[in-house]
């Protein structure tokens, strides 16, 4: 017995030394633990603690909270990024623990009650939709990277359908007072030859065309429109994570330009910052595609042979896009396929322009055209493609760019995104109180399927149109763009059902697809006027092949039963949140 006894003291003895040693060695843990507990959390120090959790490695953040005090909530004051610890792994991306001890030091917050509407970016998106929300009576607070006038080579294009919803939102004196320019339609050029196509405006009022501007001059007049309503706020930051509680999204976490780190809380977040979004990935499934790159130019002092009409050039190897921006500058937009481009710094893309694609642009603008080559200020943008494919999250939503992108060729975007602020204003007019997240998420289910028919038929012609118009070595592709430059040529339905589309004024998929189809079978035509032989059938054959090859895969991307059967879908019916 006396053994037995001397074996259990001497193990306890061992297994207290083993404890002591790994509390000593893990003690800064512990206490890490504590303070996030303490901080973040009403709880007693237990298993829970406050982290965010990075998702994956584009700089958006989900952070977790538990539900704050009130006397918590209000401290306002700022935390330094050194005191903040990232550990990466595998499955988190890594993990942030504040190591701040004292709750004054805490991530400044705000009051959920003060703010109803989150927008994350303030570009064409962000601006529209918080003057549409602060005209609705909700609390807004946008927050926007940089607040002074940008300089973009795109989004320069509204289109009449684009206009239309401008108006419809109260926003059409922003195209006013920054040398906008009418536009009334476009012109095709190929092989010396060129068509007319012209909007069909015939029973819209008279102010009712497209517009052409400098993109940062109509974004700042939106954004000095918004400001002017007490209710919605501007604030320069950049938003760096979301904060995320049991699976809602509660507010952002952001960086003001002071360097401090802030946090805000609101009960419905919307996301619109743009084609390079940080954030996308949590609210959605991107697959972005990069099909070419956009080399922007200014011309000056330089007049287009139609005047008030964008001017596409069907070059080699892809097109070339040129519309007025000021009533003396005209932007050319040279489109280089593929990923890579030619380097700008040491001559290249200047050699390339002047011998590659100078000897194609229409006579009356190649001297300007030259000119701006050499006079050095050439930009690049890359051009994207990203169909949308949300993953529907309570308390946030994506706008814009950030949600849903197609080929700029057609300068359809602007309409896409302002089409979609009507429908979302439209779904949240009836709604007084945002803050039941669960119900207004699956209500808001619905903004999927409704903005269908103006996104999907843009969306579906700028990608489709772009790979028709682009130079190939396949003979059925080239036979499908011949076919199309004259069939736009026939003038009647043919150019204006197209051009109805392109515009946003018919937005109706089916009418899309059936034009579409008809450029084929109008090429397949050709060929059988003609002797028919084996060849010419097999060449017919892959003409039709080639026509379903590049439409298909985007009618699937946009999703076939939203865009020709959206009816069939539950959401579109379902009642707005009780109050």
């Amino acid at each position: 017995m006396r053994l037995w006894s001397l074996v259990y003291i001497i193990v306890c003895l061992k297994l207290n030394k083993i404890m002591k040693s790994f509390v000593i060695k893990n003690l800064p843990r512990f206490q890490l633990t504590l303070r996030s507990s303490f901080l973040y959390t009403n709880y007693r120090p237990s298993s829970r603690f406050s982290v965010s959790t990075r998702l994956f490695t584009t700089g958006a953040t989900y952070i977790r909270r538990g539900k704050a005090t009130a006397e918590q909530t209000h401290k306002r004051a700022a935390v330094n990024s050194n005191d903040v610890i990232r550990i990466r792994n595998k499955k988190n991306r890594g993990l942030v623990v504040s190591l701040n001890d004292t709750v004054s030091n805490i991530l400044a917050t705000e009051a959920d009650s003060v703010t109803d509407v989150i927008i994350v970016g303030a570009g064409v998106s962000g601006a529209a939709l918080a003057h549409t929300l602060g005209k609705a009576r909700r609390r807004v607070h946008v927050i926007e990277r940089d607040l002074s006038e940008q300089d973009r080579i795109v989004g320069e294009l509204l289109q009449p359908g684009g206009y239309l919803k401008l108006i419809e939102l109260g926003l059409e004196d922003c195209v006013k007072k920054i040398d906008a320019q009418r536009v009334l339609g476009y012109v095709l050029f190929k092989d010396g030859k060129h068509t007319k196509l012209s909007y069909p405006l015939e029973t819209f009022d008279s102010d009712v065309a497209g517009r052409s501007f400098h993109n940062g001059r109509f974004v700042q007049r939106m954004r000095e429109k918004a400001a002017t309503l007490s209710n919605v706020r501007l604030e320069q930051g950049t938003v760096t994570s979301l904060l995320e509680e049991n699976g809602t999204i509660k507010g952002v976490q952001y960086r003001t330009k002071e360097g401090n780190e802030l946090r805000s809380f609101a009960s419905l977040t919307i996301v619109c910052d743009g084609c390079f979004s940080n954030l996308r990935r949590i609210l959605c499934k991107p697959k972005v595609d990069r099909p070419s790159t956009f080399v922007g130019l200014v011309l000056e002092n330089c007049e287009l042979p139609f005047a008030n009409h964008g001017h596409v050039v069907l070059a080699d190897p892809s097109p070339i896009l040129m519309y007025p921006i000021s009533s003396s500058e005209v932007r050319c937009l040279v489109d280089v396929p593929g990923q890579k481009v030619t380097p700008i710094a040491n001559g290249e893309m200047a050699k390339y322009l002047k011998t590659r694609v100078a000897p194609q642009v229409p006579t009356e603008v190649r001297e300007a055209f030259i000119t701006a080559v050499e006079k050095g200020n050439i930009r690049t943008m890359p051009n994207r493609s990203m169909p949308a494919d949300p993953i529907p999250t309570p308390g946030a939503l994506l706008l814009g760019d950030a949600f849903n992108m197609r080929h700029p060729l057609t300068g359809g975007g602007m309409t896409v995104a302002l089409a979609d602020i009507v429908v979302l204003r439209d779904l949240l007019k009836p709604i007084r109180n945002l803050n039941d997240k669960e119900a207004l998420s699956k209500y808001i289910e619905s903004f999927y399927t409704l903005r269908k028919p103006v996104a999907s038929t843009i969306n579906t012609l700028a990608d489709a149109l772009y790979k028709v118009f682009l130079a190939s070595s396949d003979e059925a592709r080239m036979e499908m763009r011949e076919a199309c430059f004259d069939y736009l040529s026939l003038g009647g339905v043919c150019s204006s059902g197209p051009v109805a589309l392109l515009s946003g004024l018919n937005p109706r998929p089916l009418s899309l697809v059936l034009h579409f189809f008809a450029v084929a079978i109008y090429a397949v035509g050709r060929l059988m006027l003609q002797f028919p032989s084996i060849k010419s059938f097999w060449l017919a054959a892959r003409i039709i092949s080639s026509a379903t090859s590049i439409i298909f895969p985007i009618i699937k991307a946009e999703g076939v039963r939203q865009m020709f059967f959206p009816r069939t879908i539950a959401a579109i019916y379902r009642t707005p949140p009780s109050q």
